[in-house]
């Protein structure tokens, strides 16, 4: 369970820092197959995992172990001996599947030639299902279309849930919805038929309660902090190397953009980080934006780590520069400043309150660079400005 956690907070990561337009890039990495970045993978021959992020993720081929993909666009053609992980605004599966399937997106499709032989997870705003499921299937959404069979238990939450004339369910259907649907006899005996209503408000105290409840640990001992501490910064340090290691051009313009405007780049972080608290309680206000919170909470985590590692990047190859290091250092010197910043940035937490302040707006300019970037991505290089005499501005005599 640990792994995958780490697999998944991984992906968020990269898929972070690959822009939708970026440059397709696949390594081998541990026999695990990285894709990062947009475009079609028609030709797989993985055998182990495939660990995908970008903003159009499309995979073919055959894949030995697992699937792990992440992206606005996802779809999976690849035949999976395992499991497979997919996150995304659209998600869409047509190749079959030889262990579980787990998959949350606005709007997500199993086609009829992906036979899930192992359980299904699914979360979305429309959920599709054409593709059997051999084992069981837990399904939460606005709507939950069923046209396939299940061999094992349903658990069905939704808004509406329609069924289709290949639906058929092997052993129990307990479903949620805010009236009773009317369940074809084909599909299932009333007899293993369970419904209780959908109530909002109480799936929303429920899960205040959850989180009330929770007992949280006694302090811990100072070589409990300090190992944590060790491990933290480790943590950091080695996920600022991937990325200097992966992605140096796109890591110098970022941190570029911090070291030239650092204002601006402060103020683009307290309007991006704004942007994304404000996306959990948009996304829980209806059951359809209710799959899409651990996606926002995740991006959220993702977003705060990699704005920590790159501000404390940036200030120490500030630092440097300014000591006489070249402006395109080796990534020895790179990897050098990146240790340091880390480090020094990360005993400043046992500074009170300053040190907090001090973090606090590290992340702040780390993420705005990232902000500013993705906003001039979207909006684009701007032409020129014309006089009256239609010349650039800058070409005339002062």
């Amino acid at each position: 369970m640990i792994g995958h956690k780490i697999r998944i907070t991984a992906l968020v990561l990269l898929a972070l820092a690959s822009p939708v337009q970026a440059e397709m890039q696949t390594e081998i990495v541990g026999g695990d197959t990285l894709i990062i970045g947009s475009g079609p993978n028609a030709a797989l021959a993985a055998a182990r995992d495939v660990v995908a992020a970008g903003g159009a993720v499309t995979l073919g081929g055959t894949v030995g172990q697992d699937v792990h993909a992440m992206g606005f666009d996802v779809e999976i053609d690849a035949t999976t001996t395992g499991d497979v992980t997919a996150m995304g605004f659209s998600v869409g599966l047509r190749g079959p599947v030889g262990g579980d399937l787990t998959a949350s997106g606005f709007t997500l499709r199993i086609s009829n030639a992906a036979a899930i032989a192992g359980n299904a997870r699914l979360a979305g705003g429309t959920i599709t299902i054409d593709g059997p499921v051999r084992g069981s299937l837990a399904a939460m959404g606005g709507d939950v279309i069923l046209n396939a069979e299940v061999t094992g238990d349903a658990r069905i939450t939704a808004e509406t849930i329609t069924f289709g004339p290949q639906a058929r369910i092997g052993g129990t259907l307990t479903y949620s919805t805010p009236e009773r649907v009317e369940i074809p006899g084909g599909v299932i005996a009333a007899e293993r038929v369970t419904y209780s209503e959908l109530d909002r408000n109480e799936m929303m105290r429920d899960a205040g309660e959850m989180w009330s409840d929770f007992e949280y640990p006694v302090l811990p001992t100072f070589m409990s902090l300090l190992g944590g501490f060790i491990v933290t910064l480790g943590f950091f340090v080695v996920l600022g190397a991937i990325f200097l290691s992966l992605m140096p051009k796109k890591v110098a313009r970022l941190e570029h953009l911090i070291t030239e405007r650092p204002g601006i780049a402060l103020l683009s972080g307290v309007i991006g980080l704004s942007i994304l608290f404000g996306l959990v309680p948009i996304s829980a206000l209806t059951i359809v934006g209710i799959p899409l919170v651990p996606i926002v909470l995740l991006t959220t985590i993702a977003v705060w780590t990699l704005g920590y590692v790159l501000g404390a990047y940036a200030v120490a190859m500030r630092a440097l520069r300014g000591a006489g290091a070249p402006e395109n250092p080796t990534i020895w010197i790179r990897l050098l400043a990146l240790v340091v910043g880390v480090t020094l940035v990360a005993l400043l937490n046992f500074i009170p309150f300053l040190g907090w302040m001090a973090n606090l707006a590290l992340v702040l300019v780390g993420i705005g660079a990232m902000t500013m970037a993705l906003f001039n991505q979207m909006i684009g290089t701007p032409d020129p400005v014309l006089d009256v005499d239609m010349k650039p501005v800058s070409d005339k005599p002062e």
